[in-house]
């Protein structure tokens, strides 16, 4: 297992520089059950990362703390350089607006075509001209390749398409950073390869680090630079996603089936 992933910096000091989302001692709880019990996640800028885990484990509790969704009970959330927990207002709205939001559901707006959905967010988060803002979204299109969506409304796509489009809508504003709700969940192989795809791209050709919940193993071995697995409230697991898997904890050999 790779020991550089497991480095959290001290308690109060910013992470290095290269390091996009560093979580340290996350716990968080709803009442009496306690979901997260001291997560330690580290991810570097230009990874993309996966957290696995069985259902009911807090991955997505422990994602939407990155963006300052949910408040935690105690340890520390930091996000390109800033302190999550110490922002509010328009400093949290500036890193919601870096940072690209992929929904397990897609979440687009059934009465709104795919570029009036994808209008919607440039509308109301930049000043960008009425031409330049049909330029970014035929660009958008194009990169997801579906230049010929843009009339069509939601009801009109087919599953991978609506993750398609969702995906556009996320990279619309050139976030910084990207986060994945089970973006496969529900497609077939070839359109499981196909979003995973795009993922890639997004690092590599745009840089753009992200994090990924996902159950689906296809679509973790195309786009994870590191995995980690969570369990009771807790990573067990980090490292590469072949040590994850070898990883000796009963859960982990369940989920693989191993």
């Amino acid at each position: 297992m790779n020991d550089q992933l497991q480095t959290v910096s001290a308690n109060g000091a910013p992470p290095p520089d290269d390091v996009i989302v560093e979580i340290r001692s996350l716990h968080k709880g709803f009442g009496t059950k306690q979901v997260l019990r001291g997560v330690d996640l580290s991810v570097r800028e230009g990874d993309s990362a996966v957290v696995m885990g069985g259902s009911g484990t807090g991955k997505s509790v422990l994602v939407k703390h990155v963006v300052g969704l949910l408040r935690q009970d105690s340890g520390e959330v930091w996000a390109m350089g800033h302190k999550v927990d110490d922002m509010d207002g328009d400093e949290l709205d500036r890193l919601r607006l870096s940072t690209g939001y992929v929904f397990q559901g897609g979440a687009l707006f059934d009465s709104m075509t795919v570029s009036e959905n994808l209008g919607f967010i440039l509308e109301r988060h930049s000043d960008l001209s009425k031409q330049e803002r049909s330029e970014r979204i035929r660009e958008a299109l194009n990169w997801v390749n579906l230049p010929e969506k843009g009339p069509q409304y939601p009801a009109e796509l087919s599953g991978g398409q609506k993750k398609r489009v969702g995906l556009a809508r996320a990279i619309i504003l050139e976030p910084d950073l990207m986060l994945y709700d089970e973006p496969t969940t529900g497609l077939d192989p070839i359109s499981v390869r196909t979003v995973s795809n795009l993922i890639v791209r997004l690092r590599d050709e745009r840089g753009i680090s992200s994090i990924a919940i996902t159950h689906d193993l296809l679509c973790a071995e195309i786009i994870a630079d590191t995995a980690h697995f969570l369990y009771d409230g807790e990573i067990v697991a980090s490292g590469k996603l072949d040590e994850v898997r070898k990883a000796d904890h009963p859960e982990i050999r369940n989920f693989f089936g191993d």
